[in-house]
Order: structure tokens, then sequence, then C-alpha cells
């Protein structure tokens, strides 16, 4: 008997070599597993946050937005199904005091699956080094060649957690070279050539510095790997497992999550979990409740009788408060980011406000994956997208914008 398959689209003919450029990401973004190596960040068989249904008809709300004039935007106002249109949006759940107030998927995606999450990897990754540090199991003043011997004598000696968590090392951005031989050594592109180190740990000790520690912020993704070993180091825990146990069952996430691995198995923590998109506003309304999510679930998950919550409060606080010069020196570098003054970077989370009113905060990936936490508004915003190019300014600053709005509107 002749069994006839559908015909395939351009878009899930995705490659090794083909699968983080458009059209093809927006099939692979969805089935990363299918693509690289991965590891199960496993959500353990504690209670999931329930997250109760709400329902809002928000699609037609309008929302405003504002880019920055010198990236060449403008204010305006738009629906909000206009906007999640034209930003190439995958799914986008609104959580209003932890209740589902809106959400929508498209392009094939269900509350079910999992989506690249590329950067807000990094402040997953921080988040669990949070815990770590809670616990005791290193400080953000440790040096990190104390934890790492392999890395004394190199450009990360003197170097401090804190640095590493704040991106404010004087270590220098990877050369175009070294963003290639990091691409293939992460299994995310194919060998060009023989000899290409199969690890991404292999080449930190390589890297120089331009400048002291302790200077500006200047956003480098390698950072994050370097943090992750120190925390694998400190806790003598694999990545994955970490991220399972000190976030993800902590949370009451419904869903394993995914991480890309190397070829020795190293967990790719700046830009490798997948996860599904109600489990990433899970992790978000963690972090808006100070670190609490409901006593049954903290009691059940966490083992604690005095209600100590999912993420320690002392991190979402540290997190939130920044150091006396923390704005000055994001801001030399970090307006493309963000598109409101006065915002900066702390714990690998991008902090846009912060009062006494509360903080309005949030992780960003490239091409398009959004966790936003509006404080004052009680409001999570989760988006996963699959914009054509990594990195639009113009795109980041007219969603963060229109989230925020969306979320005062709700307030």
């Amino acid at each position: 008997m002749t069994i006839h398959l559908p015909p395939r689209t351009a878009a899930d003919r995705a490659t090794l070599a083909n699968w983080l450029r458009a059209p093809y990401n927006r099939w692979s973004f969805q089935h990363v597993r299918e693509i690289v190596p991965t590891a199960v960040i496993r959500k353990g068989s504690g209670p999931v946050l329930e997250l109760p249904e709400t329902s809002l008809r928000l699609g037609e709300r309008e929302v405003s937005f504002t880019s920055h004039p010198d990236d060449g935007g403008a204010s305006g106002s738009e629906p909000l199904a206009r906007l999640l249109g034209r930003t190439y949006t995958d799914g986008f759940l609104v959580l209003r005091r932890g209740r589902r107030v809106f959400e929508h998927y498209d392009n094939g995606m269900t509350p079910a699956s999992t989506h690249l999450c590329m950067s807000i990897s990094k402040s997953i990754t921080a988040t669990a080094v949070g815990r770590a540090i809670a616990e005791g199991a290193l400080s953000p003043a440790d040096l990190v060649a104390d934890h790492v011997p392999e890395l004394r004598g190199t450009g990360f000696e003197g170097a401090t957690v804190r640095h590493l968590l704040d991106m404010r090392t004087g270590t220098g951005p990877m050369t175009p070279e070294q963003s290639r031989t990091d691409m293939e050594a992460t299994l995310w592109a194919p060998m060009s050539r023989p000899g290409v180190r199969a690890d991404l740990t292999s080449y930190f000790a390589g890297l120089g510095n331009i400048r002291p520690h302790g200077g500006p912020f200047q956003y480098r993704s390698v950072l994050t790997c370097v943090l992750a070993q120190v925390a694998e180091h400190a806790t003598g825990t694999r990545l994955p497992e970490l991220i399972s146990r000190e976030v993800w069952q902590r949370i009451g996430a419904g869903s394993d999550a995914d991480i890309c691995v190397d070829g020795h198995r190293n967990g790719l923590a700046d830009v490798g979990v997948s996860c599904t998109l109600r489990d990433l506003a899970r992790l978000g309304e963690a972090m808006r409740r100070g670190g609490g999510v409901h006593s049954a679930v903290n009691s059940a998950v966490n083992g604690a009788s005095d209600g100590a919550g999912a993420i320690p409060r002392a991190w979402v606080t540290d997190t939130l408060v920044p150091d006396a010069d923390q704005r000055a020196v994001f801001a030399q570098h970090g307006a493309r980011y963000l598109p409101v003054p006065g915002g900066y970077y702390r714990n690998q989370w991008w902090v846009a406000e912060s009062g006494p009113q509360g903080a309005i905060y949030m992780a960003l990936g490239i091409h398009g994956q959004l966790l936003l936490v509006h404080e004052p508004a009680e409001v999570v915003v989760a988006k996963f997208s699959t914009w054509p190019q990594g990195w639009s300014t113009l795109l980041a600053q007219d969603t963060v914008s229109a989230c925020v709005s969306l979320a005062e509107s709700l307030a």
C-alpha cells in the first residue's frame, strides 16, 4: 500500500544550515529537538500552578506604542490583534493577578507546544543562579576563577560573579571568526572545516579583555555561558538539572522544558531553553509575586512550611535595586534594547522602571521573545515570535511599549 504524505511547505524544510532563518524558523523554533541535541529540564512530580481563565476580548483593544525617533519610529496606536500580526507572533499570553485574561496562538502553536526562548534563557539561567546564591553555594562577590580554576590567568582573572550577572566584565565582543566557531561548537550550524572544537567551554580561556572588569554594560552572550559554568562548579550540578531543581520544579511548571547541548553535553545557558508559553508566564508570575506562588504549590513543591517563595524574595529585590552607577553604565550601550530612559540591566533581567509603585522589567530574546512583568498593574505578558531578522530595534520598542500600554489599560 502506498502512503501519500501531504506536501511539505518551505517553512518545515528546516535543516541545520537554515533553521535560524526565515521562513524556516517559523517551524523550527517549535521543533528544536528535531534539529539539534537537547537535554530535558524536568518539571518534577509536584503540583502545577493553575492559571484560571477569566477571558477578556482584548484583540480589538487599542494599544499605544512609541519607538525612538533615531530608529525610524513614531508614536501611535493600533488594535492588539494587528500588533501581534505585524510582529510575527506565535503565542501571546496575558496574566492579570495570575489569571489568564488573554491567550492567542498562531502558526500551528498550541498550549502544549514548546518554543525556543533564545536569550530569555539568560534570565532563566540567572534565576537558577539566584537560588544557588540564596542557598550559599556562591556569592555575587566571588571571583570567577575561584570556582573555575581553568580560568585563572586568563581574561577572566579578577572578574566576579556580579560582573557576569550584570555583563560588566572587560571581555571583548566575539570576532566574526569566534562567532562562527561558537555556532559550530554549539552544534547550531554545520561544521565548515575539520578540527573545530565541539564544546562551547573550550575557548573561554582564550577570550581577551578590552577594558578593566566592572566598567560599562556591554551585552555578550558568552558571559551567561561562563556564569553557568561557575554555577555548575559551585553546586556540583549540571545546568539542566540545576534549572529543573531550582526553577522549573518550584514555579509549578506544567510541562518539561528542553535546553540545547553541545557535543560535550554542556547546556547552552544563553539561548538554548525551549518551553511552553504558559510555563514562561508561570516564571513571570513567580517573579511578580516577589518570588512567591500559591501557598499550596509553595509548600508541596518546596517542602517549605513557612511559605518561602518559589524564587528567593531577596533575589527579586536585588534584581530591582540597582547599584549606584547601574543606570549610567547601561545608558552608554543599552538604549537600543529599551524604549524608555533610565532603564538598566541587572541579574540578566532588563529593568525598564523601578520605584515606590513597583517595577516594570522583562526578559528578552532575539526574533521577538518577551517576558514582561508589570508590578503596578499586576500583569505578566509572555510572547513567542519568529521575526524574520534576529534583532529589530523598531519591532522591539513597539512591542515593549505596546505591552506596557496594554498592562496599564488592565490596571
